[in-house]
């Protein structure tokens, strides 16, 4: 006998990224997302974003189990209409960057780094051409 299919969809609530010092990324955080943490302990910080989806800062040191991958392994990915001026802004606050403004196949884009090396993707799609409908 087959067992059911789940009827509910799970949505991605929580990404965490592993850090050195919670509350140096805290402020890094806060900075370029122009919002306080929800929550912050000496461990661990959490940013509630208006999409829904939460970033969450846990101490590397503390989490359980340890982690296998180091920071660079994946990235955050964020939308923004203005791809070069955000690069800009976070050159001029002294961001590290791992590629200057492209173009891509899907977009325009630039990767910063945050201070335990996490590439965070700042990106523009293309438009859809009129009729495609993929």
């Amino acid at each position: 006998m087959n067992a059911a299919a789940p009827t509910t969809t799970t949505n991605l609530a929580l990404s965490i990224l592993l850090v050195a010092d919670p509350a140096r990324s805290a402020d890094f955080y806060r900075d370029i997302l122009g919002i306080e943490p929800t929550e912050q302990s000496p461990t661990f910080a959490m940013f509630a974003l208006p999409s829904g989806v939460a970033i969450g800062l846990w101490s590397s040191a503390t989490i359980e189990p340890p982690p296998a991958a180091r920071p660079g392994a994946s990235e955050l990915c964020f939308m923004n209409e203005d791809v070069d001026g955000l690069h800009d802004a976070w050159v001029a606050r002294g961001i590290p960057m791992a590629q200057a403004p492209t173009d891509l196949d899907f977009g325009r884009t630039f990767v910063a780094l945050d201070p335990d090396g996490h590439r965070l993707r700042v990106f523009r799609p293309f438009p859809t051409p009129a009729g495609d409908h993929a």
